[in-house]
């Protein structure tokens, strides 16, 4: 395994971290609102679903990496190579 490569971006790890904690918020306020076990865990399941959906298009996404193609344009790249 290369040293550089990784399961999840920082940008997949927000979005599944925010989406848990929306999730686990909503469950336990519906077991302390009274309801069942299998109720809260419903509306937790429901909340982290929604709340995945919701991060997801809220935070921006990953940037590509710039290389000089890019930067100079073609111009940047035929000086580059020689």
């Amino acid at each position: 395994m290369r040293g550089d490569a990784h399961l999840l971006t920082v940008r997949s790890a927000l979005v599944l971290l925010l989406g848990v904690v929306t999730g686990g918020t909503g469950g336990a306020l519906a077991a302390l609102g009274g309801g069942s076990l299998t109720e809260a865990l419903l509306y937790g399941g429901a909340a982290a679903g929604v709340g995945i959906g919701f991060f997801n298009r809220l935070i921006a996404p990953d940037r590509a990496p710039v290389t000089a193609e890019v930067e100079h344009g073609a111009r940047g790249k035929e000086q580059a190579r020689g």
